[in-house]
């Protein structure tokens, strides 16, 4: 059965999906993801929502700007001199990808980065953080991301987009 869906650019406006779609599928606290969502730096025009046909949203990938070292302060103190080659590339990073369960193992997933692909050629890469107990460590594998570092709670992962990128990946192995 042929499922129905657009795809659609967020803005700010947007925040609360976010916030609720977090909250209600990862179960962390309303709160602390208000507070991610407020400081950082969301890539609105980056971001992309999924609605079904009657207007229900079904899907979110949220972009951000924000640097590696906001989302793992274990490298600075871990890997200094990875960091440093890491923040002279140009990067964009996935703050969360959550689609709804019926469009799960659906072409939905991967439409939703093809949508924004010709914008993600302008970067070097791809920072994509996975927490440990999340399932998507396999999914991001498969586009050819590969992992760069991890602490206790994520798995970090860049999905090389330039040559100098995987250049960088292949000098850490």
């Amino acid at each position: 059965m042929p499922m129905n869906y657009r795809l659609q650019r967020m803005n700010a406006e947007d925040a609360g999906l976010t916030v609720e779609w977090m909250t209600r599928q990862y179960g962390f606290v309303q709160a602390e993801v208000e507070e991610w969502v407020s400081h950082l730096h969301f890539n609105w025009a980056m971001s992309v929502k999924a609605m079904d046909e009657r207007g229900e949203v079904i899907g979110l990938l949220n972009m951000s700007d924000y640097r590696i070292e906001e989302e793992t302060e274990a490298i600075r103190m871990e890997n200094p001199e990875l960091l440093a080659r890491l923040n002279k590339l140009r990067y964009i990073a996935v703050f969360s990808f959550i689609v709804a369960e019926p469009y799960r193992g659906s072409r939905l997933n991967y439409d939703m980065v093809m949508s924004i692909w010709e914008d993600l050629k302008g970067y070097d890469f791809v920072f994509i953080p996975v927490m440990h107990r999340l399932k998507t460590h396999s999914y991001w594998k498969r586009w050819g991301a590969v992992e760069f570092f991890r602490d206790e709670m994520s798995v970090y992962y860049m999905l090389p987009l330039s040559p100098s990128a995987k250049k960088e990946m292949e000098s850490e192995k």
